[in-house]
């Protein structure tokens, strides 16, 4: 009988079972026992609440082999889950490891760790030399004539505010120099410069001869142990006498090498750049003498000048190393901070990929804004690093714990034996040193059993939690540079705390001394009368800049002073030039509307900055 036909689709889509047979001969799975890795060959450190992905990178796996591995033991866990010791230990035998417990890093051993370096090792560093003196005495001016740059101008009231660490270069040789401001509200900063000093200059103006804060700054120098040079400036003045600089210096113990003693003293003009080759030629004769050294092949170790917040760069600080070579890339402790250098310059704005033993450098990278005269030391490792500076936090939390507790219960319920009382303030500012400083003058304060109670100093805008601290404690916020924003101001009013802003730190101590003694009865107050934000720029030839604003409180009038807020920090004071509606002039401008207007003498408005008027309203004195 003839075979049946095959009915075939015409649809060329329709499906075909393949010609092959399906392929059933798999390679049977090796279900023999596999020898176990050799143990001992490699380690694995365990850490406490490890989770599985770090022990998977901890072991070379993937996260997904890791999760298997865990399965066939029988334990369903996601890539963040803890798992016990036990667990790992035995998947780390399986993959040849042999497991030991972290060993916790003793921290405290470097609070006081001195490494001793190799006489061999050891090379001449440049010497780090200090300039103090006098307020008013020509210190910021013999540097500015040093380094043929103009940073006195730059400084409210002529007087320096910051400290500053620069380099010049001498016949080849860099010198460092330290500038310590003069007045005696800074005595904690120039103690931190005598630390780090090799070579101290006491600037001694020709025609003021020996001021008290000179005495001070001399006092500093001794308890540093270190060479002093005096230079006696101001020379070019008609009423300069040297001999009477002489012999009152003389009288605190330097003996003028021309009266046979082994004070060098140098005659000197900072105004008409006179005399300084002969300073430079005696400061490196001094070093030459000492022979300062350093080791520049072991991790840097030196010191915090200075400290602040940058909004572009975050926390920076400017460090002198004293030994040591410090590279970008390097872990650092300051204090209880910590962090990665990510980036080091001068003060010319020039990067540097490493900073070598006596050289000021200015950092970025670390977690938080560190302290004024803190050490800082540099690791390799991370861990070390970041150990160190929790362990610190954690004994400084402790202390405070402890202090506040007290302070609180005293200002709730008083000493009912003490005769003695307390004016609460919080300090404010723009950079660590300044605030150290006017801490440091505040607590010093003794007037007729009153005397001054830190609550809190740090650096930044005051801020809410700032005045509801004040109003808790019954405390003052003291303001350095910085600005409180509108909504802090409301806060302030409704909650009645007292806001104080200065840009000059002695007088602040003048203030406060006032208010303790009962004499502080001023003459004129500053009234704000609004802000008014920076929407728009406009750039004018021969005029200048146009800020276009919106006044979003009060009103702005064309007489008033004004202060240019940016980040609630205050980077410049001065007058209106102009204040336009549309085209014409106006006397004023009310809230809600908008205004041009310009500034005298400043054109680096930007967008968002904040306009701040004021105007001096005489105070009646009952």
């Amino acid at each position: 009988m003839p075979a049946p036909k095959r009915f075939t689709s015409n649809n060329s889509n329709a499906k075909r079972k393949p010609d092959v047979k399906k392929q059933t001969n798999y390679p049977k799975r090796d279900v023999r026992p596999v020898a176990p890795k050799p143990i001992g060959e490699r380690i694995f450190i365990y850490k406490p609440e490890m989770n599985v992905a770090e022990v998977a990178l901890g072991l070379g796996l993937s996260n997904a082999a890791m999760i298997k591995k865990l399965m066939q033991l029988g334990l369903m866990a996601s890539i963040n889950q803890v798992i016990d010791r036990d667990t790992i230990e035995v998947i780390a035998l399986d993959e040849g490891y042999k497991v030991e417990d972290e060993v916790i890093t003793d921290v405290t051993r470097y609070d006081e760790m001195e490494l001793v370096d190799d006489p061999k090792d050891m090379v001449k560093r440049p010497p780090i030399v200090t300039v103090m003196g006098h307020v008013d005495h020509g210190k910021t001016t013999l540097l500015d004539a040093i380094r043929k740059s103009r940073v006195v101008e730059g400084e409210a009231g002529g007087i320096t505010q910051h400290i500053g660490a620069y380099q010049v270069i001498r016949n080849g040789e860099p010198i460092t120099f330290i500038d310590t401001p003069g007045h005696a509200a800074f005595t904690e900063m120039r103690a931190r410069g005598a630390k780090v000093t090799d070579i101290v200059i006491l600037v001694v103006a020709a025609d003021d001869g020996v001021m008290p804060q000179t005495i001070e700054a001399l006092d500093h120098a001794k308890a540093a142990k270190v060479p002093i040079v005096v230079a006696v400036n101001k020379m070019d003045k008609a009423s300069a006498n040297p001999d009477l600089v002489m012999k009152e210096l003389s009288d605190h113990g330097l003996i003028p090498e021309a009266w046979g003693g082994k004070t060098p003293f140098v005659y000197v003009s900072a105004l008409k750049k006179q005399g300084l080759e002969e300073l430079l030629d005696v400061v490196q004769l001094i070093s030459d003498i000492e022979e300062f050294k350093a080791n520049p092949k072991r991790l840097a170790k030196g010191t915090v000048i200075e400290a602040q917040l940058d909004k572009g760069r975050g926390a920076v600080a400017t460090l002198i190393v004293e030994t040591g070579t410090l590279h970008v890339g390097d872990y650092i402790v300051i204090g209880n901070t910590y962090g990665k250098v990510r980036t080091m310059q001068d003060d010319l704005k020039k990067r540097y990929n490493e900073a070598v033993p006596s050289q000021p450098i200015e950092i970025t990278g670390l977690n938080e804004v560190p302290q004024a005269g803190d050490i800082f030391m540099a690791f390799k490792d991370e861990r070390v690093t970041r150990d160190i500076a929790n362990e610190r936090q954690s004994r400084q939390k402790d202390t405070e714990s402890k202090s506040v507790k007290k302070t609180s219960l005293d200002s709730m319920f008083g000493e009912m034996e003490s005769t003695e009382k307390e004016l609460n303030i919080i300090i404010k500012g723009d950079v660590q040193g300044s605030i150290e400083a006017l801490k440091g003058l505040l607590e010093h304060i003794d007037v007729s059993g009153f005397h001054v109670n830190v609550v809190r100093y740090s650096v930044g805008a005051i801020t809410e939690s700032d005045v509801t601290l004040a109003s808790a404690s019954k405390a003052i916020v003291i303001g350095f540079n910085v600005r409180p924003s509108a909504a802090v101001k409301q806060v302030a009013d409704q909650q009645g705390v007292e806001i104080r802003l200065y840009n000059i730190i002695y007088r602040v101590q003048e203030d406060i001394e006032a208010a303790l003694k009962g004499m502080l009865e001023p003459t004129f107050e500053e009234i704000v009368t609004g802000t008014a934000e920076v929407r728009d720029i406009f750039k004018v030839s021969k005029i200048g800049t146009i800020a276009g604003c919106y006044v979003t409180d009060g009103l702005i009038r064309r007489d008033a002073l004004v202060r240019v807020l940016r980040n609630s920090i205050v980077v410049y004071e001065g007058k209106l030039a102009s204040l336009k509606r549309f085209k014409d002039d106006a006397k004023e401008v009310k809230y809600g509307y908008e205004c041009g207007l310009s500034i005298e003498n400043f054109n680096d408005l930007k967008v968002g900055d904040i306009i701040e008027a004021s105007q001096m309203k005489e105070v009646e004195v009952d």
